[in-house]
């Protein structure tokens, strides 16, 4: 995008702009689109040519979740990076995530009773986390138990994005395992 308002005024070249969306990509892994318009302030058609144009320079990833949902990543990220930040982005899910974490197998209750949303909410979260091969849940006759499948690789995405989550969940969990 090229502006011009006044001669102090420095133009906005196509550099500017691509490093511009390239910064907004790295602080934030997993960006949506709209998020994008919103914090690099360029026009939908100008976005969209840079994006197309990064993601065929091998300059960002691009995610496609539920055949149209599109995420941004550093193109650093690997699959299973972006694979588990598309679910840990929503602070629900990773609330339910930090928790489970930090108590390892828990059950729906304390899930439920910790996270402090409705049980249909709760349910749903954990139903999309387990299809995702986040969560595994063992199946009991009076309840069910839920853990990470991979503790470690977890624990390294919310380390590595926890600035970008905007919340304070993942400060908390690693607060809590600082303190052991």
């Amino acid at each position: 995008m090229t502006t011009m308002s006044d001669a102090a005024t420095p133009f906005i070249t196509t550099v500017d702009s691509k490093t511009l969306i390239l910064e907004q990509v790295t602080k934030k892994p997993g960006i949506r689109y709209r998020e994008l318009l919103r914090q690099t302030g360029l026009a939908n058609g100008t976005l969209e040519y840079h994006l197309k144009m990064l993601e065929k320079m091998y300059r960002v990833r691009v995610e496609r979740h539920e055949g149209r949902r599109a995420m941004y990543y550093p193109i650093s990220f690997s699959s299973d990076e972006a694979h588990i930040i598309g679910y840990v982005r929503n602070n629900v899910a990773r609330q339910i995530v930090s928790f489970i974490l930090g108590h390892d197998l828990c059950t729906f209750g304390e899930i439920v009773d910790h996270i402090k949303r409705a049980p249909s909410t709760v349910s749903w979260h954990l139903k999309r986390l387990s299809e995702g091969g986040i969560v595994s849940v063992r199946y009991g006759q009076d309840y069910h138990l839920y853990s990470i499948i991979n503790n470690n690789l977890i624990e390294g995405i919310l380390k590595k994005c926890e600035e970008s989550f905007g919340d304070k969940i993942a400060d908390r969990y690693y607060e809590m395992f600082g303190e052991l």
